[in-house]
């Protein structure tokens, strides 16, 4: 499973929001952390989530079993690792 992890505050949470609106997409907390988790994987608009720069470009907290594939000012991308970009 793609897992991305992002801080649980105010500012970050929007992304787990926008990427949890996918049915495939699991949104669930962990720690301090939004854990978003799927079996192959997450996307997330960065205009459908409303973050201005400073946000956007620091969000990730980290990735499990996945890569940053895309990340840049329209979308971020994790895709499965081993997966081909």
């Amino acid at each position: 499973m793609t897992t991305l992890y992002v801080l649980s505050v105010d500012d970050f949470r929007p992304l787990a929001e926008v990427a949890g609106k996918n049915p495939d997409v699991t949104v669930r907390r962990r720690g301090p952390y939004l854990e978003v988790v799927a079996p192959g994987s997450i996307r997330i608009d960065r205009n459908a989530a409303g973050c201005r720069n400073a946000v956007w470009y620091s969000a990730v907290a980290a990735v499990k079993d996945g890569r940053v594939s895309r990340w840049d000012k329209s979308e971020l991308v994790v895709e499965p690792a081993g997966a081909e970009g």
